[in-house]
């Protein structure tokens, strides 16, 4: 099961912070908001992270 960890503005900053988190070894999903066959680089994500894993994305914010 999947959480919301954090909504960005576009694909770019999503694609960021999976990238930051996944460089840390938690896995993460990127999903847009509303319907997924409407999404452009410019509609809202969503990143997720496992249910219970929030606490590690949180420590790997905080050694930023």
């Amino acid at each position: 099961m999947w959480v919301d960890y954090k909504k960005t503005p576009n694909l770019i900053s999503a694609q960021m912070w999976k990238d930051l988190l996944e460089g840390e070894g938690l896995p993460t999903k990127l999903i847009p908001e509303g319907d997924i066959l409407d999404w452009a680089e410019d509609a809202t994500f969503r990143v997720m992270v496992p249910k219970g894993r929030e606490h590690v994305a949180d420590e790997i914010l905080r050694k930023l």
